[in-house]
């Protein structure tokens, strides 16, 4: 130990001795593939929607690089898939409470555009959680399967907000606004929505309920009427065997059966199961990361409690 303080002290004492710059956080890097699963010449991609649905950047922390949103994630894993002749389907593996509406609808809709351009199966499997805007990703898929143990549903939208008008005259805090219009800073927390407020509200919640409706009644597998589509979809969440009797999903199974299923279709009983990383997030199986599940602060991720409220296709029990 002294003889290399000694060395590095002697070292630092030389003249014209070069500092090596060296990076705390390492530059980002490309997807890379790893193979999970059997050794055929053809690929089936396990796409991950873990977690909450949004546009943002994951935080890395005080010293940690921030991370892809998961809708960039998807975007550049549908674009490294569509340009390998090998990948024989896509399953998305879902595990998400869903998120922003905006976020939910961007997935759903390069989902589809790659199912266009690459024309392969992509199916759907929802192994933990998959409501609200899990779902609604989910119904771009052309079979839906749900763990039998896996919650779905929740087929809504939520405006959220906090009003903190009471507790701000409580400590003696006085917010003022200037505004060019009375509608200016509607939904705003410190003080109560007029009733005109909350019509506007309604109105918006009931044009995106009507999208989140007419992309269930799209979707591959769907058998249902719009009126008996509407019985269900008010919200509540369902079990596997719940959400197949409601005919939400096509069937009940787990990812092994959606793996046989792509691989039956392409022809490859030995089809490679691989999915896409990045350095230090290395996934053993198929199974790797399947827990992943959002707190409460990343399911508010994109709803700013003193600032806009957002738009939600996202269930919270």
């Amino acid at each position: 130990m002294r003889r290399a303080f000694l060395l590095l002290s002697l070292f630092l004492m030389l003249p014209g001795c070069a500092f090596v710059n060296v990076p705390l956080i390492p530059p980002p890097s490309p997807l890379a593939e790893q193979v999970l699963e059997g050794d055929g010449a053809k690929k089936i991609l396990l796409l991950d929607i873990s977690g909450t649905i949004s546009e943002e950047e994951k935080s890395g922390g005080l010293l940690g690089r921030s991370s892809p949103s998961l809708v960039s994630v998807v975007r550049e894993s549908l674009h490294k898939a569509e340009q390998d002749r090998d990948v024989a389907g896509v399953i998305l593996r879902i595990n998400s409470p869903g998120g922003t509406v905006t976020a939910s609808d961007i997935i759903r809709h390069d989902i589809n555009m790659f199912k266009k351009r690459k024309k392969v199966p992509v199916l759907a499997c929802i192994v933990g959680t998959g409501a609200s805007g899990g779902y609604y990703v989910a119904t771009a898929a052309d079979e839906i399967t749900a763990h039998p143990t896996a919650i779905t549903g929740s087929i809504g939208v939520i405006l959220m907000k906090f009003n903190v008008e009471g507790l701000m005259g409580k400590i003696g805090v006085e917010e003022q606004t200037v505004k060019s219009g009375d509608k200016k800073d509607i939904m705003s927390p410190f003080r109560k929505a007029t009733p005109e407020e909350v019509k506007l509200g309604q109105e918006i919640i009931d044009q995106l309920y009507g999208r989140f409706l007419d992309v269930i009644m799209e979707r591959p597998g769907n058998s249902l009427t719009r009126d008996e589509l509407r019985k269900v979809a008010d919200g509540r969440v369902y079990t596997a065997s719940q959400a197949l009797e409601a005919k939400l999903i096509d069937r009940i199974g787990y990812l092994d059966d959606v793996i046989a299923e792509i691989r039956t279709a392409a022809g490859d009983g030995k089809a490679r199961v691989v999915s896409y990383y990045r350095p230090g997030s290395y996934k053993g199986s198929i199974y790797a990361g399947a827990a992943e599940k959002a707190g409460l602060a990343e399911a508010l991720s994109g709803w700013d409690a003193f600032g806009a409220s957002s738009f939600m296709y996202l269930w919270r029990p």
